[in-house]
C-alpha cells in the first residue's frame, strides 16, 4: 500500500500533523490488515483501524504488530484493533490461493514479487528445494508457473505451517509436483544431497547457519538463492566474505548476482545472492 494512499485513507479521522507520523504502508493478508503504530500514535490506533475498515470494505480485521519475528517459527505477536477475531484467512496472489493464519505462521505478502521472480527462473525437469517453506507459497508458485518442474521439496519446521502447506497444495492442485516435509532442514535434507537443481533459502536472519547444507543439496551447476540481511544497499564486501568463509574447502561456487529485495529495517536491506555451484 503506497504511503500517499494510506495517509489519504485516514484523512479526516486524525489530525493532519499526526498523519505525517504514520508508517509508509500496511500489509494485507486476505481479509486482514496488519499495521505498525508508532509510539506517539498509540492513542489513535483504534481510530486508524476504524478508518482502514471504513475506507476499504475488503478489510474485515485489523491487527497491530506488537513484536519482531522471534523463535524458530518466525512468529510475531499481534493484538486485535478492530473487526472480526478470525485470524485464519484466504490470501490470493498471481493465481494462487493460500490459506494462512498470520498470527501462527510466517507469511509475508510483501514477498509476492520475489516469489514470482524465482518461479519465472525455474526450468522444466528441475528438482527444487525450498527450505523454511512456511505455508508453501514459493513451492506452489513454482509448480503453477512451471508445470514441467520435476519436483519441489518444501521443508518447514512449524507443524502449523506444514498443516497449512498440505491444505494449500491440495487447494492449488499441485500435489503431483510439491512434496511437503515437516522437519528441521539439518535432519531431513540428506536424501537430496547433490540432487537439487535449485535451493531457496528464504530465512534472511539465520540463513548463514544453513548455507553449508544447502550447498550439499545443490548439484553441480545448481543454483542457490541465499537470502540474508545486509547493512548497506550497495556494498556487499562483508556478505561475500561470510559466504567465502562458510563454503571454503566445501563447495566451489560463483556468485551470479546480488540484488536488493526489500527494506528490512532502518539502514538494513534484505538481499538475495544467486550462487551457482561449479
Amino acid at each position: 500500500m503506497k504511503e500517499k494512499k494510506l495517509k489519504r485513507m485516514v484523512k479526516g479521522y486524525i489530525y493532519l500533523d499526526r498523519i505525517k507520523r504514520l508508517p509508509s504502508s500496511y500489509d494485507m493478508v486476505g481479509h486482514i490488515a496488519i499495521i505498525e503504530v508508532p509510539h506517539e500514535l498509540q492513542k489513535e490506533k483504534r481510530t486508524i483501524a476504524k478508518a482502514l475498515m471504513e475506507t476499504n470494505k475488503k478489510i474485515e480485521t485489523v491487527l497491530e504488530k506488537k513484536s519482531e519475528r522471534t523463535g524458530e517459527y518466525r512468529i510475531r505477536k499481534h493484538i486485535l484493533l478492530a473487526g472480526k477475531r478470525k485470524t485464519e484467512t484466504v490470501h490470493k496472489e498471481y493465481g494462487c490461493t493460500f490459506k494462512v493464519d498470520p498470527t501462527k505462521v510466517y507469511f509475508s505478502p510483501r514477498e509476492l514479487t520475489e516469489r514470482q521472480r524465482i518461479a519465472e527462473q525455474v526450468k522444466p525437469r528441475e528438482t527444487v528445494m525450498v527450505m523454511f517453506s512456511g505455508v508453501a507459497p514459493y513451492a506452489i508458485q513454482i509448480a503453477k508457473k512451471q508445470p514441467k518442474v520435476k519436483k519441489v521439496i518444501a521443508i518447514e519446521i512449524n507443524p502449523i505451517g506444514h498443516k497449512y502447506a498440505l491444505e494449500n497444495i491440495r487447494i492449488n492442485k499441485v500435489s503431483d509436483k510439491v512434496t511437503p516435509i515437516l522437519g528441521d532442514v539439518n535432519d531431513v535434507c540428506k536424501p537430496w544431497f547433490r540432487k537439487c537443481s535449485r535451493v531457496l533459502m528464504p530465512l534472511p536472519t539465520e540463513s548463514h547457519n544453513f548455507l553449508e547444507i544447502a550447498a550439499k543439496c545443490a548439484r553441480k551447476g545448481g543454483i542457490i538463492h541465499y537470502y540474508t540481511v545486509n547493512r548497506d544497499a550497495e556494498d556487499f564486501t562483508g556478505l561475500k566474505a561470510t559466504i567465502r568463509q562458510i563454503l571454503k574447502g566445501k563447495r566451489n561456487y560463483r556468485i551470479v548476482k546480488i540484488r536488493k529485495v526489500l527494506p528490512y529495517a532502518p539502514r538494513r536491506w534484505k538481499v538475495c545472492v544467486d550462487m551457482k555451484m561449479v
